[in-house]
């Protein structure tokens, strides 16, 4: 979770264009089930392989490497819902570029529809330490990544996310890391001054938290925080993965048009 997935797969994209290729970003979010829906079937959070609706995912993968055309979904994480995406069929020389948390897991798809699948491990492996003893946790990154992130885009206060952060370490543990082994490549996607970039977003957010069972997570947060010397300015990179969390990026899903397709290019 919050590892730069989204982001690593447009930028893998771009460069497979420059080399001629021609690959289609599918985000495995777009699949997750209703809101309605996981409520209805207990579940809590999205780090949940049942979260996912299996069924139409490999039905439409299967098409889509049958020939035919699908319409893809596209998940507002605000209200909950799936809206209809963009239309997409792949001629015989094109590929697709599944990304989700639960890319790795062999429940995905049926055997015979993943087993040509090129796969690739994305995680923020945190490389400072605050001194010879004392280290950055990668589990931290992550957390104030996702903090940041769930407040701009998804509408969560820094309490629902740290509410949610013990499940999302749970289905990790159960849905994720076990089969970070299938990995066909890992890349490693921490930035060495991504904490101070999140320090000055993080922290208002983190000074709301009231819940005193998440008081406590928030205010080591904030702790850990005060050794980081914070950065304002805007001249971060907008290709950078941090802009995933952040906002300000450029980099959009690619889906050629019918005149590109005609043209050759």
């Amino acid at each position: 979770s919050s590892s730069g997935k989204t982001t690593f797969t447009k930028r893998l994209a771009v460069q497979l264009i420059a080399q001629g290729l021609r690959p289609y970003p599918v985000s495995l979010d777009d699949y997750f089930l209703p809101r309605e829906e996981m409520k209805r079937r207990g579940l809590a959070d999205f780090d949940d392989i049942a979260a996912l609706d299996l069924d139409l995912l490999g039905r439409h993968v299967e098409e889509l490497l049958s020939g035919k055309e699908v319409t893809l979904p596209r998940y507002d994480f605000r209200t909950g819902t799936r809206e209809q995406g963009p239309k997409l069929k792949l001629a015989r020389d094109e590929m697709i570029l599944a990304e989700g948390i639960h890319a790795l897991n062999p429940a995905l798809l049926p055997e015979e529809i993943g087993k040509d699948a090129f796969r690739i491990y994305v995680s923020a492996l945190t490389q400072l330490n605050l001194d010879s003893s004392v280290r950055l946790h990668t589990t931290d990154t992550r957390l104030l990544r996702r903090i940041v992130r769930d407040a701009a885009f998804r509408g969560y206060s820094a309490e629902d996310t740290l509410r949610l952060w013990p499940n999302v370490r749970r289905g990790e543990k159960r849905h994720i890391f076990p089969y970070q082994g299938r990995a066909d490549m890992m890349f490693n996607s921490a930035l060495v001054y991504e904490w101070s970039v999140l320090k000055p977003r993080v922290e208002p957010l983190l000074l709301q938290v009231r819940d005193p069972r998440l008081k406590i997570e928030a205010e080591r947060l904030l702790a850990t925080l005060r050794w980081i010397v914070p950065y304002e300015g805007n001249e971060i990179p907008a290709t950078s993965i941090l802009r995933e969390f952040i906002g300000g990026g450029i980099l959009r899903a690619y889906y050629p048009t019918p005149l590109e397709r005609s043209s050759g290019r």
